[in-house]
């Protein structure tokens, strides 16, 4: 059955595919975050006391919008993939700390949580062959089997 056939040769077709429909989704979330202004920044950087940070909410709340919405747009392009896979992920931990402790129950933070695991994922997987990672930085893309 074709089905159950090794298929791992499309690896790299898949990887871009994840990376696209991820990075489109971050940057439809992040979107109204970064153009929200200075009020929608400081709210969102408030999430920051979870962590006992109480300063500068206003910039912990761009940084998060910025992380979400340029992070996605370099995620779809594969471009400086590991930093940004790396802010991802702690936004994403932040933002599971912030619904953990706003106690949203599991439905609450379950998103967050999940993103924050696939970009740590990503982190380690690299951007693929098809990313501009690849075309401007170089290397070679490794296949797995």
């Amino acid at each position: 059955m074709v089905f159950f056939k090794n298929l791992y040769r499309y690896q790299q077709e898949g990887l871009l595919l994840l990376r696209i429909g991820i990075g489109l989704m971050f940057i439809l979330h992040g979107w109204p975050k970064i153009t929200g202004g200075p009020e929608t920044w400081a709210q969102i950087g408030g999430s920051m006391g979870n962590l006992g940070i109480s300063y500068a909410p206003t910039f912990f709340g761009f940084m998060a919008a910025f992380a979400e919405a340029v992070g996605g747009l370099c995620l779809l392009l594969g471009l400086f993939f590991r930093p940004m896979t790396l802010l991802l992920f702690i936004t994403m931990e932040v933002a599971t700390i912030h619904h953990i402790t706003a106690d949203d129950g599991f439905g609450g933070y379950s998103h967050a949580l999940e993103a924050a695991i696939l970009f740590l994922s990503l982190f380690f997987i690299g951007p693929g062959r098809y990313s501009l990672d690849q075309a401007w930085f170089g290397g070679e893309a490794q296949e797995y089997e």
